[in-house]
């Protein structure tokens, strides 16, 4: 968004998103807090609202953006998000195979067939939803968002219960996505093959997409005031409500995307969004933001050099150990503790990618796709 579009509460809400975003995948398992670890497997932890928030305030974005792109168009609309979709998927892709390369147990180095590599992943979901709902809100509006979302969410719960148990090894976003892709192109840092952005999970984290697109126009119509924003809160309110009545059947499971946690996290992203556009937009408060900002401006960039960097230091050996885990033995951890110098570590790792940001920012370079 050029500066004219630009809305504080938002760019606040993706740059805090993205802070947390990287301060958990910096986590360092047992030795990290539990709320920066996700589930194991049902339950919600901090860890567990952050991902889909990111998907969230992609729709609250997507509610400024569209109109301005509408004007010319829908060949020019369609062109537009497909091209986005398809290099934001690009991009995860080539995340997960980045460096190309690997080293056996001698530490050789070998290299990384094409034919073992990921293919979904967060940004890979991102970019189906975010694809799958600009077309739908393009076409067919609040009506088709709305009726989306109520048939969605059910149809979802249903497959979940029909095609599979709620198990790990036994759910229906494993079959499906082992039958489309076999277990060598699926995640297997759960100890097996299953991938927790597999391709089903799609159908749910449409709706986070959604939300956030009527959040945003909801706000874009009728303005951002009192009213406005206390609607958003008592809507996140009942949302929590419902979830937490629907936990008892189908429970809360990041992994899997349940319903429950799907319409649970709306919820609160719903109420923290009318939180800062009251804070912001409506009492016009400007103080402690720039930090945030410069993260909700070069977003998927930073995201991408996080990840990168991760990988590299995971990489890098210091006296038989990754770059990663000496500098949290050798320097965070003597410093602050077990669990505290964890988390001084993916603070500190969080600070050189802002600056990073902060840079960019400075010379006025937004890299957009």
């Amino acid at each position: 968004m050029t500066g004219k579009e630009r809305t504080l509460s938002i760019d606040v809400m993706r740059g805090l998103t993205l802070a947390l975003m990287i301060v958990v995948n910096m986590s360092l398992g047992e030795s990290s807090y539990s709320q920066l670890n996700h589930a194991a497997w049902n339950g919600l932890t901090l860890t567990d609202l952050v991902f889909p928030t990111f998907m969230f305030v992609v729709g609250t974005a997507m509610s400024i953006t569209l109109p301005r792109l509408a004007a010319a168009g829908d060949a020019a609309v369609v062109r537009k998000v497909l091209r986005r979709t398809a290099l934001i998927f690009l991009c995860g892709y080539l995340l997960y195979w980045f460096p190309f390369f690997r080293f056996d147990a001698a530490r050789h180095v070998v290299s990384f067939p094409i034919s073992e590599t990921r293919i979904l992943g967060v940004l890979q979901r991102i970019a189906l939803g975010y694809g799958i709902a600009a077309l739908l809100v393009h076409f067919g509006g609040r009506r088709a968002a709305l009726w989306y979302c109520a048939i969605a969410l059910p149809l979802y719960a249903w497959l979940l219960q029909a095609c599979g148990d709620l198990t790990m090894a036994g759910n229906a976003v494993l079959r499906l996505d082992l039958e489309l892709f076999g277990a060598a192109h699926l995640y297997h840092g759960e100890g097996m093959a299953f991938d927790p952005e597999g391709l089903l999970g799609t159908i749910p984290a449409v709706c986070n997409v959604l939300a956030g697109w009527l959040a945003g126009d909801w706000l874009e119509r009728r303005g951002r005031n009192g009213g406005s924003v206390a609607a958003l809160a008592l809507a996140g309110g009942a949302l929590v409500v419902v979830a937490l009545a629907w936990s008892h059947w189908l429970p809360f499971n990041k992994k899997l995307w349940t319903p429950s946690y799907t319409l649970c996290v709306i919820g609160i992203d719903l109420y923290v969004l009318a939180l800062l556009t009251q804070w912001f937009d409506v009492q016009g408060h400007r103080g402690g933001t720039y930090f945030f900002e410069v993260l909700g401006r070069n977003t998927l960039f930073i995201y991408l050099l996080s990840e990168v960097g991760n990988g590299v230091m995971w990489l890098a050996q210091v006296q038989g150990t990754s770059l990663m885990m000496w500098l949290y033995e050798q320097v965070f951890r003597p410093l602050a503790g077990v669990q505290p110098g964890a988390l001084l570590y993916a603070v500190a790792y969080l600070g050189c990618c802002w600056s990073v940001g902060w840079l960019l920012d400075r010379r006025k370079i937004y890299i957009r796709l």
